[in-house]
Formats: structure tokens, sequence, C-alpha cells
């Protein structure tokens, strides 16, 4: 895989870190996540992953963790700005020690400015880099779309992406860097077609009333017959004659402009179920779809034929690695189990030079909480 050899030690913390190192592993990095003693067990992407408990509160701790950055090529840091220097753990001690760390920081505003220290979610984050403005209608309060935009988009897969340019300068300089990922300005770069699009007719009416916020009735969702969804993106002169022709009305009649045309399409798809529907329109080129259910997405034939989705083994549907690379494909870490907290504490203090007795002082001491002890 395309990171094999890479080796990427993972603050432990909310999901945008733990999913910005689910991507690394599934291209082939070497990730481990360093826990507390204490660690939450509401982490679901550990699966692939090495796991180590370190207590960072005391100076043992801390020179484990200085030892393991200094046989790594990245630190994830998801803590806020500061938090990791007051523990002498900060860019300038970690790279003195290995001038090739890439040193990762994935924050809500990022490690200066105004807002530095200041909590937040994704619905914040959203909010503050102008995208949650254009996310409401009818001038109700905007409604943010889970937390993808910020979180994963703007969060963990740019991250990744700066870890990946990182790595590729290293190549050419030798040297490592600091990675400043604002999830903030992360949500707001992916939205650049938006902003500078905001002069072209398709933006000219109030959020939701226009071409691409569901303010067209030919780009929008319809429920059906059986409580489900059909999604319409006929935007195109052809794609909306197709469109008509599957719901069985005159073009003539049923403008692609024309707002009285919603409650129209809304009365038709309440005829029919979502298959009947699938149906009418798999030999129409008209831009319309189901809106398939997370728990069954892997059946349908556009992603059962393509084997986009895999069942893991607590029988959820999880997607593969994307995108595709014809050599070096990723392979999802989710297929393995996840990490229980500590089991690779004691194999990793090995690994990095420490004996039997050490490890069995650092966890009589509550340096370390190690899960397997039966190799001391």
């Amino acid at each position: 895989m395309a990171l094999r050899g890479i080796k990427v030690v993972e603050m432990l913390g909310l999901a945008p870190g733990p999913f910005c190192g689910a991507i690394l592993a599934d291209f082939g990095a070497s990730v481990t996540v360093v826990q507390k003693i204490d660690a939450s067990p509401l982490d679901v992407l550990s699966n692939g992953k090495r796991v180590i408990s370190i207590n960072l509160k005391c100076n043992e701790g801390v020179e484990i963790f200085k030892k393991l950055c200094a046989e790594s090529d990245v630190l994830l840091d998801t803590f806020r700005p500061g938090v990791l220097e007051k523990l002498g753990l900060g860019p300038t001690s970690l790279m003195k020690e290995n001038g090739k760390l890439i040193y990762a920081r994935l924050t809500g505003y990022g490690q200066n400015g105004e807002f530095k220290y200041k909590a937040g979610h994704d619905i914040n984050y959203v909010a503050m880099s102008g995208i949650l403005s254009m996310l409401s209608k009818n001038q109700q309060p905007p409604r943010p779309p889970l937390n993808i935009i910020a979180d994963f988009a703007g969060g963990s897969l740019l991250c990744a992406l700066g870890i990946v340019l990182a790595l590729f300068e290293r190549m050419k300089s030798g040297r490592g860097q600091i990675i400043d990922a604002s999830m903030t300005e992360g949500a707001a770069y992916l939205g650049t077609w938006l902003y500078k699009s905001q002069n072209l007719p398709i933006w000219s009416g109030e959020p939701g009333t226009n071409a691409l916020d569901g303010g067209l009735p030919c780009y929008a969702s319809y429920k059906t017959k059986d409580n489900k969804f059909m999604a319409v993106g006929a935007l195109e002169p052809q794609f909306y004659s197709n469109l008509l022709k599957g719901l069985e009305l005159p073009e003539e009649t049923y403008s692609q402009t024309d707002m009285e045309c919603k409650k129209k399409f809304e009365e038709i798809f309440l005829t029919k179920t979502q298959q009947e529907w699938c149906e009418i329109f798999k030999n129409l080129d008209a831009c319309v779809t189901p809106v398939l259910d997370i728990k069954s997405v892997d059946s349908h034939e556009c992603n059962s034929s393509r084997k986009s989705f895999y069942k893991d083994h607590e029988n959820l549907i999880v997607p593969e690695p994307a995108p595709r690379l014809s050599s070096t494909p990723g392979v999802s870490s989710g297929k393995q189990k996840p990490a229980e907290i500590g089991l690779h504490t004691s194999q990793i203090l090995q690994e990095l030079g420490y004996s039997k007795s050490e490890i069995k002082d650092f966890i009589i001491k509550n340096v370390v909480y190690a899960r397997a002890q039966s190799n001391l």
C-alpha cells in the first residue's frame, strides 16, 4: 500500500482524529494510538491500529512518549493548542529530537487567532466557516448535515491530505514540518466553489430557494408510497425531459422553473413505492435515484457491483477505502477487530528497548496500562 512503512502516533481524541488515523492506516501506515490510562471505550475507529496506554502526567510517561515519537514519521495531535507544550511535548521539543517528524495538529479553530482556545463542535466550526448560513430554508434556523462537513471532511480528510503533502515534501528536503489543520478553515476551503460562485444566478434567492439548495422542484427529494424517498437532480433540460417522461407529465405544462411543479411531483411520487420508481427510471437518464438506507446501502446494484461496502465483525456495513489506486489500493483497517485498551502496550515498550522488568515497574507505578502481561 502507498503508505506502507510510515509510522504514525495518534493521540486518542474525538472522531476527527481517529478517522484521520484510520485513513492513513487504510492506505498502509502503521498507526499507534496513545490512550490515557482510563481511556474511553467509545472509539469505533481503532481497528487495525496498535494501542498503548500511557500516563502523560508523570515524567516517565512523558519520556516513553518522546521515545515513541523519536522513532515515528507523524504525530497526530488532537488536543487544544498548548496542551502538549505544557507537558514538554510540543513541536520544538519533539522535532529537535526527530527532525523528520511531521507534527500534525487538528483543532477546531487553529493554533493561533482569537478563537484558538475556544471549545466547539462541528456545528460551531461550520457556522464560523460561513457554510452553515447557506443550509437554511424558509428563513428557518440552518440545519447542519450531521457532523460531516467540519469534523470529517474539513478536519480528518484535509489533515490526512496535509500529512501526505508533508511526507512528499520531506522526500526532497529531508525535514518534517508542522501542520495546522483548523476544522473551521477546512470547512471553508471545501466550500471554495460556493464562495466564488456567489454572483452566479443560481444563488440569487434566499437560502433554500435556489437551484442547488432544494429551491427547484427538479432538484429535491420526494417521499414514496412506502415511506421511502427518491432523489431528483434533473437540472439539465435533457434530464428534466426524461424526469417528466417517467412521471408521465407533459413538458408544455410543467416548466422546469415553475415552482408549482413541486406539489404535483410530491403527489405523483406518493403513488408508487421506491422500488417501482427505480424500475421506471432504470432506463431513463433523468438523474433520479433512490435514497438508500445506511443499513442496506450495500445491497443496491450500484454498490454491490463494485463491492463498495463490506460487513465488519459487528455485522455493520462499512465503506471500502476511497479513492481506488490501481497499483497500491487501500485495504480497510475496519476489517480487523478493534484493539482493546492497552493491548499492545508491552509489545511497543519492548520494541522501544525497555526490558521486561522495566515494563513491570511501569505497570506497578501506573505509568502505563498493559492488557497483555503474560509474556512479562
